[in-house]
């Protein structure tokens, strides 16, 4: 049995969390062979955290993952109960979607999307080992002895590896959401040379919505009007469901002190890292000792359950302490904890031992993707196993890899954020992390990406024609604005409903567009022959308007920030060789293997006296040629 095959795949995806549903389906729909194994078919797309997709950073990564011809936003539009536009008072450059999930019905329609995906097999099964020869990937072995083939192997075992669950003094080996663990496989990938590191992460109880005293807590609704994450749809309408807001108080900081020492996370029984970005409530509690109260959101995790997650409450105390610091807040006096707060550690990798396409520098042909590569969060996940399955697929096809650098995607500012910086904690997208903001919005997310999506055969082409469409439809109404005036003292009595002042003669529609207090849906008033556009179409056309001055800006500094990244350095390059490099540049600069001199500027500890140097030795080389 030692050397007998099961099956032959082009690819296989070890998991099938959301960063392994987006690696399976994106190598299967660009014509590849493809397997995916789950330990639990249950888990597929599982959501063992927060019921909800999306929010500040997150949004933006769940539109470009759309736009590459991903299935996330497609996903979430099917199964949300509760959509809402966050920092609608900020500029749209940090606007971002955030959608409440009916957790069970997305990881269905996730399972069915897989399903009848063709050139894709599912299987129930634990994988313990990577089949590799002359340091290239060749397959996998399941818990049963049985093999399978493949050119490409992506991992995506997210939070399974060496699981341990704490709550309180208890701890125990298991997955998330009470799953077995993983405990064979990294092992294993410890003798083909991988090193791990150890994170935190956790989750806060879960209680039975009857429970609850919703009088007093904030209500918080829904948008009225739904904006799709998929720009595939138009328009969605649908009955949403309300969640609450709700406040911890001095009662609850006092339980909490008073029980620090009954904390695994203060009992020195976690050695893992967690997310600063996300910490325990017992964590903030210490952290923040100035603070009166954290504020803590009550939401629902489907439509036929009872149960309501809290989220902002994650804890490792044990269940009588979550107990009591739980009834000490408004509105959860009486609420019956159905699954108690938990934190789980877990194995990763350091993320500097990967390339721009997610490949594992140590093994051809072996991908990783989503929190085995030391992230956090559904959206991180489902961006890197999307870029893994592309980048697998088109290796064993002998085809150019694909990068999204900083300036086209958050996905490039994660991934590069990833593998050039390395991350000490449980990483996660923010919208400050990304310098060209401006040009990097939800709503053109297709107009970076989808020729993208089109060109690599992800992205259909009555997807990519009904990109074009849209286009055009832009293109040509902010055509007709700019030629368009209005005669004086009709753009006058417009503007004096909307509080602005100091127009001189007549103006086109498009520059009283431009002021901040028109909008393009009251310009209707005044503008009666306007097409029908949609609300992906209107977005586009005002954010294009209002912003062009700062979007022509931006875009300037972006170029300059493509001039160095299109400054290639040879993956084979010998730093130590190249004479005026700093010792600690030169050790660092052969760990990593920058593509570009601009990849190469980010990393720590390279000095921009290194840069010169590194300019200079390429110039040196293209002379010599």
């Amino acid at each position: 049995m030692k050397n007998v095959y099961m099956d032959n795949y082009d690819v296989i995806v070890i998991g099938a969390g959301h960063a392994g549903c987006e690696a399976a389906l994106a190598s299967a729909r660009m014509g590849n062979r493809t397997l995916i194994f789950s330990i639990n078919l249950e888990a597929i797309a599982m959501m063992p955290c927060n019921p909800s997709i999306g929010g500040t950073g997150k949004g933006h990564l769940v539109r470009e993952i759309d736009a590459l011809g991903g299935e996330m936003g497609i996903n979430v539009d099917k199964t949300f109960i509760q959509s809402r536009m966050l920092n609608t008072a900020k500029g749209p450059a940090v606007h971002s979607l955030r959608a409440q999930a009916d957790k069970t019905q997305y990881h269905l329609e996730m399972k069915k999307t897989l399903e009848t995906q063709e050139n894709l097999d599912i299987i129930q099964g634990e994988v313990v080992d990577i089949i590799v020869e002359n340091n290239k990937v060749e397959g996998v072995i399941t818990r049963t002895n049985t093999r399978y083939s493949a050119k490409a192997v992506i991992i995506a075992t997210g939070t399974y590896l060496h699981g341990k669950i704490f709550i309180g003094d208890g701890n125990f080996s298991s997955g998330p959401n009470g799953l077995a663990a993983s405990e064979i496989f990294p092992e294993n990938m410890l003798k083909h040379g991988m090193k791990f590191r150890r994170f935190k992460t956790g989750t806060p109880a879960r209680a039975l919505a009857s429970t609850f005293n919703y009088s007093k807590m904030v209500k918080q609704e829904g948008d009225e009007k739904i904006v799709p994450f998929s720009f595939m749809n138009d328009y969605l309408e649908k009955d949403q469901i309300d969640c609450w807001l709700t406040y911890t108080n001095e009662k609850t900081h006092k339980v909490i002190r008073d029980n620090f020492h009954k904390s695994a996370l203060f009992g020195g029984e976690i050695e893992g890292i967690g997310p600063r970005y996300c910490p325990s409530i017992e964590d903030k509690v210490n952290r923040f000792a100035d603070k009166k109260r954290h504020q803590l959101f009550v939401e629902p995790e489907g439509l036929n359950t009872e149960e309501m997650y809290i989220q902002g409450m994650s804890s490792s105390m044990p269940e009588n302490v979550q107990r009591d610091f739980y009834h000490t807040i408004e509105g959860l006096e009486n609420i019956k904890i159905t699954r108690p707060a938990y934190a789980i550690e877990y194995d990763c990798i350091d993320p500097l031992e990967l390339k721009p396409t997610l490949e594992y520098m140590g093994i051809t042909g072996l991908y990783c993707a989503g929190q085995f590569n030391g992230s956090s969060g559904y959206e991180e996940a489902a961006a890197q196993g999307l870029i893994a399955g592309i980048n697998a697929s088109l290796e064993i096809n002998g085809k150019e890899p694909f990068v999204l650098d900083r300036s086209e995607a958050y996905i490039g500012v994660l991934i590069d954020d990833l593998v050039t910086k390395g991350t000490n904690e449980p990483y996660r997208i923010m919208t400050s992390r990304a310098e060209y903001r401006l040009v990097l919005r939800q709503d053109n997310a297709d107009e970076r990406l989808t020729p993208k999506g089109y060109e690599i055969g992800l992205v259909s082409k009555d997807r990519y024609n009904k990109f074009l469409t849209k286009q055009e439809t832009v293109k040509t109404e902010m055509k007709r604005l700019e030629k368009t005036m209005i005669k004086a003292e009709h753009a006058e009595r417009y503007l004096e409903k909307r509080g602005s002042h100091g127009l001189k003669g007549s103006a086109s529609l498009y520059d009283l567009l431009k002021r901040p207090e028109v909008d393009y849906e009251s310009m209707e008033e005044i503008d009666i022959k306007r097409p029908d556009l949609s609300s992906h179409e209107i977005d586009c056309v005002e954010v294009n308007i209002k912003y062009e001055g700062y979007i022509r800006k931006q875009i300037q500094q972006v170029a300059k920030f493509k001039r160095m990244e299109n400054k290639k350095l040879s993956e084979d390059l010998d730093y130590n060789s190249i004479e005026g490099l700093r010792l600690e540049a030169a050790q660092k600069l052969n760990r990593i293997k920058p593509m570009s001199i601009g990849q190469a500027s980010r990393i720590s500890g390279v000095s921009p006296a290194d840069i010169n140097v590194l300019l200079v030795y390429l110039e040196k080389m293209r002379r010599s040629e």
